[in-house]
Parts: structure tokens; sequence; C-alpha cells
């Protein structure tokens, strides 16, 4: 029997992969049904990142253990913690050690901005709308190229997944090259990975936004036109073969 299950409700490195609210119910019945612990791992995907504090609320399942880092300090400081449910927490003193523990200016930063962002429901709502701004253009761009991109995502941890890689890493390389940092994920990098800082203004968010899709649509119509040069030459070629008997 397993001892416990690990998971991303939506998966980082993996492509931004969004579990559904059904799968997550249906691992947690398990974990429950079995005597499993259910860890979520929220490192990414938490602290507001996908909507509400924990990406897990959605489905109304209770982990058992859930880590918790990235914006988690409020600052951009090193700051993680393991949350434990109670009958869980059996550490005696000196038994949970390590080389590295306590970032005092972390913990205060921490605290400043749970209290500041967390004590009402603003800071919730701002994260929703800035993230139908980004599903918006994402979904304009899938639009206009509907058979070499799609998009998936929750909140503003989102993604726009080109068909062809190679494409997805040039678009990176040129956003790089004009003041725009985005990385890729999935299993070949064809996921582009839109994680701005759940503070940012909404103008810097829109101009950013904007270069991610003028260079997007410029790279796909090269891409474009590269395929069209390609297989004109090639039936040039073989309509040359034909006609001489080849």
């Amino acid at each position: 029997m397993p001892a416990a299950i690990i998971l991303e409700t939506v998966q980082g490195e993996g492509g931004v992969n969004v579990a559904s609210v059904a799968w997550l119910q249906a691992i947690a019945k398990i974990c429950q049904d079995f005597n499993i612990l259910l860890i979520v791992d929220d490192i990414q995907a938490g602290c507001g990142r996908t909507g509400e504090f924990f990406s897990f609320e959605r489905a109304g399942i209770k982990p058992d253990i859930v880590t918790l880092s990235k914006s988690l300090s409020g600052l951009g400081l090193p700051m993680a913690l393991v949350l434990i449910k109670p009958e869980y927490d059996i550490w005696k003193p000196a038994q949970h050690n390590g080389t590295f523990r306590g970032n005092n200016l972390a913990f205060v930063t921490a605290t400043t901005a749970l209290n500041i962002f967390w004590r009402d429901q603003k800071f919730t709502d701002s994260i929703a709308g800035k993230a139908a701004i980004v599903k918006a253009q994402l979904d304009e761009l899938v639009a206009e190229f509907p058979d070499q991109l799609s998009t998936r995502g929750l909140g503003l941890m989102q993604g726009l997944v080109f068909q062809d890689p190679a494409n997805s890493d040039a678009v990176t390389c040129a956003a790089f090259a004009q003041g725009l940092i985005i990385e890729g994920c999935g299993a070949y990098d064809e996921v582009l990975k839109i994680l701005p800082p759940l503070t940012i203004e909404v103008a810097q968010l829109k101009q950013g936004l904007q270069l991610l899709a003028k260079l997007t649509r410029k790279i796909l119509a090269d891409a474009e036109i590269k395929t069209i040069l390609t297989e004109s030459s090639e039936h040039s070629v073989s309509d040359s073969r034909q006609a001489v008997g080849v």
C-alpha cells in the first residue's frame, strides 16, 4: 500500500496541465479510503497563483501535507513552508533538522504580505481580472492560428501551446532580445508559461502580452511562409522528375 500520493493540481514544468476537479476529488477519496497521505505540491501553483490562496480550494479537498514557496515571502526572498495536519505533526525537538533554517527577514515580509493581500477578497478579485486579460490575449492568438496554437492553464498560470516546439523556442529568444523574459515548459518546451507577478500593474501586463502576441504572429507567419516555399520547391522537383521520366 502506498504511504502517500504527491501531486501538483496544475503542473508547472510539466506543461501547465490543469487537473480536473473530478480527478482531484477522486484521488482524495482514494487516499481517504485506504489511509494514504495526500500531499499537494503548491510551490508553483499556490499562494494565489491560480486564483485562490491554495490551488486545490476549487476542488474542496483537504490535503494532509502542503508544500509552499515561491511568492510566499511577498518580496522574492527565500521562503518555504511545509503545512502538516496536527495529527501527523509528530516531530520532536531536533528530529527535523537541516543546514538552512530560519530566514528572519523573509518571515517578516511573508507575514506582511499575508496580512495585506489576503485579509479580504480584493486581491483574489484582482488576480481574476488579470487572468481574464491574459486568457483573452491568448485566445485571440489561437483564433488566428488554430492549427498551430492552443492554450491551457488557470488564473495567472497560463500556457501558450505551440504545435511546433521550434516556434516556441524562437518566440522565447525573440522576446528575451526585446526585454521580455518568458520560459518554456512541457516535454519539448512547446509551452510558453505565462507567470507574471501577481501584483503586476495592468498596463505593464498588457504591454508584455502585446509584445508576446506581436512576436508570436511574426514567427508563425514566417514559419508558414517557409513551409509554403518548402512544399512548392518539393513539388517543383517532383514535377521535373516526372517530366524527364525519372
